[in-house]
């Protein structure tokens, strides 16, 4: 079973459309789209363990250009 998540994304003004498409390539991101609201980009990436996850966020997608802000939300079945 993998472990799964959204992560929400906020960017530098007018950085959304760019940091999706380059997030959008990262191993282990299944969807990234960029969204109107709170937050410029949601992302859906998936990975076995908590802590590869932790490492996709951390060393991936947070080293994307134009990312000011992310908040992961581990996906749980209840």
């Amino acid at each position: 079973m993998v472990v799964q998540a959204y992560i929400l994304i906020q960017t530098e003004v007018g950085k959304a459309a760019n940091v999706a498409a380059t997030i959008g390539q990262i191993k282990g991101v299944t969807l990234a789209e960029d969204v109107t609201g709170p937050y410029d980009v949601i992302v859906r990436a998936e990975a076995r363990t908590v802590d590869e996850l932790g490492k996709l966020v951390v060393a991936k997608i947070q080293a994307v250009e134009g990312i000011t802000r992310t908040l992961t939300c581990p996906v749980v079945h209840l």
